[in-house]
């Protein structure tokens, strides 16, 4: 009987879970019809460059800063989330991340 060679697992896809998150989210609203995928394209590469992100991009903090800007931005822009709302969220999540132990998923207050 032959072993099997060693395999290393896979990088994973997203550095951070947050990026995943966003990620999904986009998808998740675009399939929903919220806006197409062209106008999306348009909207994160008019968010790179302007930041001047020229570069090619490893999928870090300054894609997915960039990425989550531009979420925000097209779901304020349609009245889904206003800076209000923007704003209230962020102090939950932050409140949130900085009571939670650390390895334990954060959560958000009901």
């Amino acid at each position: 009987m032959s072993e099997c060679p060693d395999i290393a697992a896979p990088e994973p896809v997203f550095a951070e879970p947050w990026h995943a998150q966003v990620f999904a989210l986009t998808v998740h609203l675009n399939e929903a019809g919220r806006f197409t995928w062209a106008e999306w394209v348009d909207r994160f590469s008019a968010t790179l460059k302007r930041h001047g992100l020229s570069r090619d991009l490893d999928g870090g903090a300054d894609y997915f800063d960039a990425w989550l800007e531009t979420l925000e931005t097209l779901l304020s822009e349609e009245g889904t989330a206003g800076p209000e709302e923007r704003a209230r969220m962020r102090a939950a999540w932050e409140q949130a991340y900085l009571s939670t132990p650390h390895g334990q998923p954060v959560r958000l207050a009901d």
